[in-house]
């Protein structure tokens, strides 16, 4: 297959997008133009560039699985690094340039990104008045991008993303009020009487450590502090020492492997720490045990999904995509992989339709992907979007560092 891995180019300013936005026939089209681009943007360096990488060689892989055609289209893909060697991970500088530059080409038709909640944040607003312009996030996990939560979101989320007033964003896993919850009643499950929660104060850690946080006192534990912490850092023996202080039966993290979670747990252990640790699927990344070291030995983490060694089990479509991956790519992939790849499939499915119709506008492809249902790609089951863009599959799964590797130990419920 002809596939085409075009530059990165520069931040396109406001006039500009304003003058691209206003002549796009049908709400941003390629009628016109023979060919379709698609954008992925993640992390492809720094601290979360496993799942980051994972998501855009998925969807690069789903890609070249279709072939660079729909119908008399020709398809381009573009995968764009959202991080930056400065802060080493996403950069929301980076991230606004990458939404700015596919807002401004008509022939993008679909942007699949971003990893993190708080690119996303950044990236919907400028797309949703770029025709709008569809996103779909195999990543994303904060509530508040598409729906309210009370006690977690702002009162201003979501509708604050979608100045159109038209939806634009989806998501192909489940969102942290779900997985917080799950998580806290893991916690309760395995005896925990008290907690300590830590954060990384973005949108995604910060998110699911408050949910955590709220079902955790409703399940009658005890939380015994929350607080956010310096990812600039580089030593966290002060605050081990205050947490150890405090002996909490369980310590929780609530954010990604680029926030130094593995140097908290280090400095938790060196501190004398004995009891359990748990984080959400922002830690569940091969750096992350890298980072700990002996110290991520026993760790609980949950996953807004189901990792790759159980999609092979239950889905066919899953494991061809598995092998297909190793094969192109020499590596495993991370989990994230499996909604990357899913996420494309709904984004080509979307374009084929549009292509059928000879309708190829951003318009279109945007209201085919909401109209997503029953879909049946790699999951092993069937599922939808609802009308906030958020699917309607709500697995989560259990999983324990053991031996230096995640091993799945069952559903949370």
């Amino acid at each position: 297959m002809k596939l085409k891995l075009l530059a990165i180019g520069t931040m396109v300013g406001a006039a500009a997008l304003v003058s691209a936005c206003g002549g796009l026939p049908g709400g941003g089209g390629a009628t016109g133009s023979n060919t379709i681009k698609i954008v992925s943007s993640t992390p492809l360096t720094g601290g979360d560039s496993g799942p980051g990488q994972a998501l855009a060689n998925s969807a690069q892989l789903a890609l070249e699985k279709h072939g660079d055609k729909a119908g008399n289209y020709t398809i381009v893909f573009e995968a764009l690094d959202d991080a930056s060697a400065a802060r080493g991970a996403w950069d929301p500088d980076v991230e606004t340039s990458n939404a700015n530059k596919a807002a401004a080409d008509p022939q993008i038709m679909g942007y699949l990104g971003t990893y993190n909640s708080g690119a996303a944040k950044l990236s919907i607003p400028i797309l949703n008045q770029a025709g709008p312009l569809v996103m779909i996030s195999g990543g994303n996990t904060y509530p508040g991008l598409t729906k309210a939560v009370a006690g977690v979101t702002d009162p201003s989320e979501p509708d604050k993303y979608y100045p159109s007033k038209v939806r634009n964003y989806t998501r192909t896993v489940a969102a942290d009020d779900i997985q917080g919850a799950v998580d806290a009643r893991w916690a309760k499950e395995l005896g925990a009487k008290s907690v300590y929660i830590l954060d990384d104060q973005q949108l995604y850690g910060k998110g699911i450590g408050d949910v955590f946080n709220k079902t955790a006192k409703e399940l009658g534990m005890t939380v015994l502090g929350q607080e956010g912490i310096d990812t600039k850092a580089t030593d966290y023996s002060s605050l081990a020492a205050k947490i150890v202080s405090q002996n909490p039966d369980l310590f929780f993290f609530g954010g990604v492997t680029s926030s130094n979670a593995g140097l908290v747990w280090k400095a938790l252990r060196s501190a004398g720490y004995k009891g359990m640790m748990m984080g959400p699927d922002g830690l569940m990344t091969e750096d992350f045990i890298k980072q700990a070291g002996a110290d991520a030995e026993g760790t609980y983490i949950t996953f807004a999904g189901v990792p790759v060694s159980e999609l092979d089990k239950i889905s066919p479509e899953g494991k061809q995509w598995h092998a297909d991956y190793v094969k192109k790519f020499g590596k495993e992939p991370d989990n994230y992989g499996i909604y990357g790849y899913e996420s494309a499939l709904v984004l080509l499915k979307a374009i084929d339709e549009c292509a059928a119709k000879n309708t190829m506008t951003r318009v279109c492809v945007r209201d085919q992907v909401f109209a997503t249902k029953d879909f049946k790609g790699i999951l092993g089951t069937a599922w939808s979007f609802d009308a906030n863009g958020d699917t309607t599959l709500t697995t989560m799964t259990r999983n324990v560092i053991k031996d230096g590797k995640f091993e799945f130990v069952g559903i949370g419920q």
